[in-house]
């Protein structure tokens, strides 16, 4: 089969078109013919030893063994099944749930021994992936391409937003709207949780369809005045920020903060380590969270909101699987709106 290998830490030139074996399966799992594959961060950081370098990158302590085929945001259709499992699998539309970890239910994400398919086991940058028949779920929606923009990033905000234990009518404060995750806590907040969301954007040009996907208000990072114009728009202090930011708008969000209120980061592209003056959490008394993933209690809550309409796909582009050099250049620009999907 046809697939993309990382051969080591570096620029987009450690992708490698590569021809190597279809998949060999264990006892308990499937062979998925790949179908779409949406891009996510964490490949171009795992790829870019952002996590750390040797054996600190990755889920793992011990490190990502190159070469990997990356790639968690997974759809296909089960093509064989491997021993213990029933051959009316066969034929299945699936969405792959994307760790496995010993962790008991409603902790698997915080297991120590939790490894992610893309970087741990080889991904979705291929055209046939293994995969543990009991983590492979039926796709939300009909189209391939668009079930399979909410595996990472939906899961993530999904947790996000139940760590906060939102309340109807609170107002909430999402950073980075117009990213994969942002887009996410904009719908689940407002349209699964019922908050009024005020989306933090660049540029204004997505305000009419951040609206659309239920925000209330749209502000610009960009503004020297926007900690003002959030308080004065929600006539005071708001309940919650979900944060993928970090630095960059990190002293913003504590000050918009009402006392008690609740921060939650799952992302740092806006600076990874910032300044802190803890008379400002301890005087608030504001509760911090970081969160990444989810459970698989909560994927498969996400996936019925999905079936149910309240979270919708949102496709910016599409490549050929060989283009993967090009998707994830792509990927890193500015102005995008939506994910971003490798097709086989």
């Amino acid at each position: 089969m046809k697939a993309i290998q990382v051969i080591g830490y570096g620029d987009v030139d450690q992708l490698q078109v590569v021809d190597v074996a279809i998949p060999s399966l264990k006892q308990g799992e499937v062979l998925v013919r790949v179908k779409a594959c949406g891009i996510n961060n964490t490949e171009i950081w795992m790829r870019e030893g952002a996590y750390g370098t040797a054996k600190e990158s990755g889920w793992r302590p011990e490190g990502v063994q190159f070469p990997r085929v990356p790639g968690s945001d997974i759809t296909g259709e089960v093509v064989k099944v491997g021993s213990g499992v029933e051959e009316t699998m066969v034929g299945r539309r699936v969405i792959l749930f994307p760790f496995t970890s010993s962790g008991q239910d409603g902790e698997e994400h915080i297991a120590d021994d939790m490894s992610f398919i893309g970087s741990e086991y080889d991904g979705g940058y291929a055209e046939y992936v293994a995969w543990p028949a009991a983590l492979c779920y039926d796709m939300p929606l009909d189209s391939f391409v668009d079930s399979a923009v909410f595996t990472v990033s939906g899961l993530t905000a999904w947790h996000m937003n139940e760590q906060i234990e939102i309340q109807p009518g609170q107002t909430i404060v999402v950073t980075g709207a117009s990213g994969g995750v942002g887009s996410f806590n904009v719908q689940i907040a407002a349209n699964v949780h019922g908050a009024n969301v005020f989306a933090i954007v660049g540029d204004l040009k997505d305000e009419a369809k951040l609206k659309e996907l239920g925000a209330s208000r749209v502000f610009s990072y960009r503004s020297e005045t926007l900690a003002d114009e959030i308080l004065e728009a929600n006539g005071g202090p708001v309940d919650a920020v979900l944060d993928v930011v970090g630095d960059a708008l990190f002293a913003t969000s504590l000050e918009v903060l009402k006392n008690g209120g609740k921060f939650c980061i799952s992302g740092s592209a806006g600076g990874q380590q910032t300044n802190l003056d803890f008379r400002k959490l301890y005087l608030k008394h504001i509760t911090m969270y970081g969160s990444v993933l989810g459970t698989r209690a909560e994927f498969q809550a996400m996936l019925e909101a999905i079936e149910d309409g309240k979270i919708r796909s949102l496709v910016d582009r599409m490549f050929p699987l060989a283009e993967a050099r090009d998707a994830q250049t792509y990927f890193k620009q500015r102005g995008k709106f939506g994910k971003i999907v490798l097709v086989p």
